[in-house]
């Protein structure tokens, strides 16, 4: 892809070249855009900055001197001692993008840079990443939570679109509850999947994954096609006996997935009924069988 005639190409840097900064440095690259400058402390973090990004490992103050649009991609934790030490270093940020790709933050994370000159940028890709070699090409079509001041909206959802995904606008009061929704559904599902796995291994299932595998594919196209009227199984069908029957299995065989179990299923009914799949009389069984009030 020829990008030699595009305008506005800049410099990059990488504050933090781990799983996901050193996939969106190399998108950036792959768009046109020149990443000059990359940090950080591991080995791995070195081996990426060579075979995705084509830099060795620099000091962070070299990487804010070298660039004009910064990556910010350090540990959520990590983030707001990064943002205030950089600004009180007394760097010149001035005109410089800074971008953070945080999910759970907005724009106020950025306050101390923007207070000096920065322009500001939340831009959260929705996506699991592993460091495995698959990941830069999870960007194609990959949605992003976009958070921006409103004259810089057009940068970021540019940026966005050049590395292969798709902006979607985040209010900055919103992402702490955006970030609650899609890491919840897919780092929750994660766990359940791998404690549903434990848990047929344990009696003898040799091939849990590939017993689950059609299960799961049908009950996530069924979720993602129909929402919650796609919903199937016990609870929803009122069967409130098997409940009971699971939820004495798992407080025998795993105590810590009984108290999920029921706490899902209490979810599970409440939306249930609140859509009419449920009758009343048979979240009253459910309601014994789970041994708590499902109403909220």
């Amino acid at each position: 892809m020829d990008t030699s005639d595009r305008p506005a190409r800049l410099n990059v840097g990488v504050l933090g070249a781990g799983r996901v900064g050193s996939v969106l440095g190399a998108a950036l690259a792959q768009a046109g855009h020149r990443v000059v400058a990359a940090s950080g402390v591991s080995d791995a973090s070195q081996r990426r900055a060579n075979d995705l990004l084509g830099v060795d490992l620099s000091r962070p103050d070299e990487v804010m001197r070298k660039a004009e649009l910064i990556l910010l991609t350090v540990p959520d934790d990590v983030l707001p001692g990064l943002v205030s030490g950089l600004a009180a270093t007394g760097a010149d940020l001035r005109g410089k993008l800074l971008m953070h790709a945080s999910g759970a933050y907005g724009l106020g994370v950025l306050q101390p840079a923007t207070d000096v000159g920065a322009l500001p940028l939340a831009l959260h890709p929705v996506m699991t990443f592993t460091g495995r070699g698959d990941d830069f090409g999870r960007l194609n079509g990959c949605t992003f939570g976009v958070t921006a001041p409103e004259q810089l909206r057009p940068v970021a959802e540019a940026l966005v679109i050049e590395m292969g995904g798709e902006p979607v606008w985040i209010n900055d009061r919103d992402r702490p509850l955006y970030h609650a929704a899609v890491a919840g559904a897919a780092n929750h599902m994660v766990t359940l999947i791998a404690e549903s796995q434990d848990l047929l291994s344990r009696i003898g299932v040799e091939h849990p994954g590939r017993m689950l595998g059609p299960l799961l594919g049908a009950a996530l196209d069924n979720v993602l096609r129909l929402g919650i009227t796609g919903l199937t199984g016990p609870v929803v069908r009122g069967d409130a006996e098997t409940v009971r029957k699971h939820v004495d299995a798992l407080i025998l065989a795993a105590p810590e997935a009984a108290d999920a179990y029921i706490a899902l299923a209490r979810l599970t009914a409440d939306r249930a009924l609140a859509a009419g799949l449920l009758k009343p009389e048979a979240a009253e069984r459910l309601l014994d069988a789970l041994g708590g009030n499902i109403w909220t």
